[in-house]
C-alpha cells in the first residue's frame, strides 16, 4: 500500500523524534539548467538512534548533510522544512535561524564529522588550539570543556597530553580523525553527523571506530547519521538504514530488513554489486548502467533505465513511498516482486563451482617475470633545524622481502595504511630502488641494467616498458590539459614507431570499446575532467597496457570507486590480463576485493605488516584458514553484509601501528597480538608452512605445534603500553 502523507508528521507518542525533514531540496543554477541534488527528501530521524545513509558518489549524501545543518554552500539553495527537536525548549526551525542562531546549533545542538580529517585542522596549530577556540568562541569554560576533552580522548583510546600538544601532521589518519570526532563532541551536541568519517582510513581503523561509535552513542547520549557509500560499513553500528539514488531516498528500513529483504531493485543490486568474503565470488554483479545528471533526471522513478522490473507505470508515475512492513518504506511500484525477480543468488548458481575459477595450481610458469630477494627499503625521515646535530630516524618501510612473480600471475599486497604495501609494489616494477636485497628481471638485476653494469642481454627501456603501473588516482595521473586520444597516442608513438596516426587512432578506438567506452569516438575527444572516476581509471589501464607489459603494479586501483563499480572495474582487469597476458602485482587495503581477483586469476594473497610479509598463500587459504593473528584480525575488519557481527570480540590489543621507525622486537605484530608470549618479543618467527597447501606460508610460532612458544609465560600487558607507540604519522605505504 502506499503511505499516505500523514506518515510524515511528528509522531505523538511511541517514537521521539529529534530531527524532522519534509520536502528538502538543494538546487544550484548552472549554465545548462537547474541542478538539483537532493530532491523532496523527507525523514524523521529518532532521538538516540543510529541512521545510515548509503549511496554512490553524487546520489546526494554530502548535500542531505549539509541540509540537515543548513550548511549547503553558496550559490546553493535549501528549500522545505528542517526543524530540530531539543530535548528541552521549542522546536527549532534551521532553515529560518539566523548566523548566530547557526553558529550555536551547528555545535551544540548538531555538530558534523568531516570525510577529511587533514583538512578540518589547521596545519600549523596544534591539536590543543583547535579545541580552546572552539570552547572560546561559544563561551565555554575552558578549563572544564578542557578537562571533558581530555576523558573524551580517552574514551577513544587516544593519550590526551600526547595528541593535544601534536600538530596535525605528526598524528596518524586514524588518530586524527578520532581527534576530530572528540572536537565535535567537546560542546555536548546532541546529533552527530558523520560525513564519510572513516572513507579515508584502513580496515582495521574503519572497525576499531565503528566499533567506538555505540560505546561513544551510549555514553554520550547521542545520536548519529552516519553517510557512507559503503551499505556493509554502517551493518554493525546502525539501526536504520537510508539508501540514496538520484537525490531522494529508495528505501528506508531497519538494518536487517535492509540486508536481508531489501525491496527496491537498486538496493538489492546494490547489495549484489558489493565485494564480500561470503557471497559465491560468481554471484558478485555490477550494477549496469550510470546514476542520472543532476540536471536532467528522468522522469517518473528516477532508476527506471536501469531498473529490470520497470514498465510504462515506472517511466510515467514516481513511486511511493509505499509500506512494507513497519518502519520499512520503499519507493518503487513493483516492490513485492523486486526479492523474486533480483534474486541475491541466481538460480544458476550452482555453476559458479571452484572448477569454473582459476586455481593456483600450474598457473605459473617456472621462470619468475620479476623476483625480489631479501629487499629492504629504509628512508630517512625529514629532520627540522634542532635535529641537525643528531642522527636521522629510519623508516624501515620494506624489510627483507622476498617474492617471486610469474607469467599470468596475480599477487595482492594487503595490510594497513604504512605497512609498506606500495613501497614494495613500487620497488617490484623499478620505481624505487632498494637500499638492500635484489631485485631481478627475467634473471637479470634491474638497478645493475640501470647502472649499465647488466650482462646485456636486457636494456633499461625493456624493462621500463615491461614493469607499468596504474595509480590509485587516474585523475592526477593523466595529463589534465591532454585529450584522451593525445594520451593514449603517447605510448604507441614511442613503442609502434611502425604505426601511422590512423592506425594509432584505430587501436585507441579499439580499446574505449573494449572496456566499454562507447561509443568511443565520443570519449576520445574529451578531458580527463570530462570522465568519471570510472572511465579515468579505464583511460589509465588502456595506457599501460598499450606498453604491452609483462608486469602492473596497480596501487589501488578500485579503492577510489563506489562499491557499486568494483566488481566491474576488477572484472576488466582481469578481461585485460587474458588478452595481454600480464601479471599483476596488486595493492589493496580491502580483503574482499583482494579474495575476488585472487580467486577469479588463480593468485595469491600476501598479507603485509611493517615492511615484512607475515602471511602468503591462495585466497581460500588466507580467508577461510588465515594462520597469522594479524590475518585473523584483517579478517575481522573486513565489512560484511550482516547486521548481527557488532558483538564479536576484536581479535587485537591496540588499534593503532607501531611507529615504523623503531618496530619492536622478535615478532612485529607482538605488542597488538592476543596471541603474543615472551618468546613473541625475543624472536623473529621464520616463515613456517602453514598448510597443507604448499604455496601457503605465515611468520608464526603458534603454526608450529612442537614451538617453545607453547610452553612460553604470556606478556605482561604493562610491558606493552610503553612498546611502539607512534611519535608521528605512519609512512606512506
Amino acid at each position: 500500500m502506499t503511505v499516505s502523507e500523514s506518515h510524515y508528521t511528528r509522531p505523538s507518542s511511541g517514537t521521539d523524534t529529534i530531527l524532522e525533514v519534509r520536502n528538502a531540496s538543494v538546487s544550484f543554477d548552472m549554465e545548462r539548467g537547474e541542478s538539483r541534488v537532493l530532491d523532496d527528501v523527507s525523514i524523521d530521524i529518532e532521538r538516540n538512534e543510529v541512521i545510515g545513509v548509503v549511496g554512490e558518489s553524487g546520489s546526494g549524501k554530502s548535500m542531505f548533510a549539509s541540509a540537515l545543518l543548513d550548511a549547503v554552500p553558496d550559490p546553493g539553495i535549501t528549500t522545505g522544512d528542517i526543524t530540530y527537536y531539543p530535548e528541552q525548549g521549542d522546536p527549532v526551525d534551521v532553515l529560518d535561524l539566523s548566523k548566530q542562531g547557526l553558529k550555536e546549533f551547528r555545535w551544540e545542538d548538531v555538530s558534523m564529522v568531516f570525510q577529511g580529517a587533514m583538512s578540518s585542522f589547521n596545519p600549523v596549530r596544534k591539536i590543543e588550539t583547535h579545541f580552546v577556540e572552539t570552547l572560546d568562541s561559544h563561551n565555554y569554560n575552558v578549563d572544564e570543556g578542557m578537562e571533558r576533552t581530555r576523558e573524551i580522548l580517552r574514551d577513544l583510546y587516544l593519550d590526551p597530553e600526547r595528541v593535544l600538544d601534536a600538530y596535525p601532521h605528526e598524528l596518524s589518519g586514524g588518530m586524527k580523525q578520532r581527534a576530530l570526532i572528540a572536537l565535535s563532541l567537546v560542546l555536548e551536541p546532541e546529533v552527530l553527523v558523520m560525513d564519510e568519517p572513516t572513507a579515508a582510513l584502513d580496515l582495521l581503523m574503519q572497525r576499531s571506530i565503528i566499533a567506538l561509535l555505540q560505546d561513544l552513542k551510549e555514553r554520550y547520549d547521542l545520536t548519529i547519521v552516519f553517510i557512507t557509500h559503503d551499505l556493509p560499513l554502517v551493518a554493525d553500528v546502525a539501526d536504520r538504514v537510508g539508501v540514496l539514488y538520484a537525490f531522494e531516498f529508495a528505501e528506508i528500513g531497519p538494518t536487517d530488513e535492509i540486508l536481508e529483504h531489501a525491496t527496491h531493485p537498486y538496493t538489492r543490486l546494490l547489495l549484489k554489486s558489493t565485494p564480500n568474503l561470503e557471497s559465491p565470488i560468481e554471484a558478485m554483479r555490477p550494477v549496469e548502467g550510470s546514476a542520472p545528471d543532476p540536471v536532467n533526471v528522468p522522469a517518473g522513478c528516477s532508476f527506471h533505465p536501469r531498473c529490470p522490473l520497470a514498465d510504462e507505470q515506472c517511466e510515467a508515475t514516481d513511486p511511493g513511498p509505499y509500506e512494507v512492513d513497519g518502519d520499512h518504506h520503499v519507493h518503487c511500484h513493483h516492490w513485492e516482486d523486486a526479492e523474486e525477480t533480483i534474486p541475491m543468488v541466481d538460480s544458476d548458481i550452482d555453476q559458479y563451482d571452484d572448477v569454473a575459477l582459476a586455481t593456483t595450481a600450474d598457473q605459473s610458469s617456472d621462470d619468475p617475470v620479476v623476483s625480489l630477494d631479501d629487499v629492504e627499503v629504509h628512508f630517512e625521515k625529514e629532520t627540522g633545524f634542532f635535529d641537525f646535530f643528531s642522527d636521522p630516524d629510519v623508516v624501515r618501510a620494506v624489510d627483507g622481502v622476498s617474492l617471486d612473480v610469474y607469467e599470468n600471475d596475480a599477487v595482492v599486497l594487503v595490510g594497513e595504511s604504512g605497512c609498506g604495501k606500495t613501497t614494495l609494489g613500487k620497488t617490484a616494477v623499478g620505481l624505487q630502488e632498494p637500499t638492500g636485497g635484489s631485485v631481478e628481471y627475467r634473471g637479470e638485476d634491474i638497478w645493475d641494467v640501470n647502472a649499465g653494469t647488466g650482462s646485456g642481454d636486457v636494456d633499461w627501456e625493456t624493462i621500463r616498458r615491461s614493469l607499468q603501473i596504474v595509480h590509485q588516482d587516474p585523475g592526477s595521473s593523466l595529463n589534465p590539459h591532454r585529450r584522451v586520444k593525445a594520451s593514449l597516442e603517447e605510448p604507441l608513438r614511442r613503442w609502434n614507431d611502425e604505426l601511422d596516426g590512423n592506425d594509432r587512432t584505430q587501436r585507441i578506438l579499439s580499446l574505449l570499446k573494449h572496456v566499454g567506452m562507447e561509443p568511443p569516438e565520443d570519449y576520445i575527444e574529451r578531458y580527463p575532467h570530462q570522465l568519471s572516476g570510472g572511465e579515468q581509471q579505464r583511460v589509465a589501464l588502456i595506457r599501460a597496457m598499450l606498453m604491452n607489459p609483462e608486469l602492473i603494479l596497480a596501487d589501488e586501483p578500485v579503492s577510489a570507486l563506489d562499491v557499486s563499480l568494483r566488481v566491474e572495474m576488477m572484472d576488466l582487469l582481469i578481461r585485460l590480463q587474458d588478452t595481454f597476458d600480464t601479471s599483476y602485482l596488486f595493492v589493496s587495503h580491502d580483503l574482499s576485493n583482494a579474495r575476488y581477483i585472487a580467486r577469479k586469476t588463480g593468485g595469491r594473497i600476501a598479507v603485509v605488516y611493517l615492511g615484512e610479509i607475515v602471511e602468503i598463500g591462495p585466497p581460500e587459504q588466507i580467508i577461510n584458514d588465515p594462520q597469522h593473528p594479524y590475518t585473523q584480525a584483517l579478517r575481522w575488519a573486513t565489512p560484511e553484509l550482516d547486521a548481527d557481527r557488532g558483538a564479536e570480540e576484536p581479535p587485537i590489543r591496540k588499534i593503532d601501528i607501531p611507529d615504523p621507525t623503531d618496530p619492536p622486537s622478535g615478532c612485529r605484530y607482538h605488542t597488538r597480538c592476543p596471541e603474543a608470549r615472551e618468546v613473541c618479543k625475543q624472536q623473529t618467527p621464520d616463515a613456517y608452512a602453514a598448510s597443507d597447501e604448499q604455496s601457503h606460508r605465515a611468520t608464526c610460532f603458534r603454526t608450529q605445534p612442537d614451538h617453545e612458544y607453547w610452553t612460553s609465560s604470556p606478556i605482561d600487558e604493562a610491558d606493552l603500553e610503553t612498546v611502539g607507540a607512534p611519535d608521528a604519522a605512519a609512512s606512506d605505504d
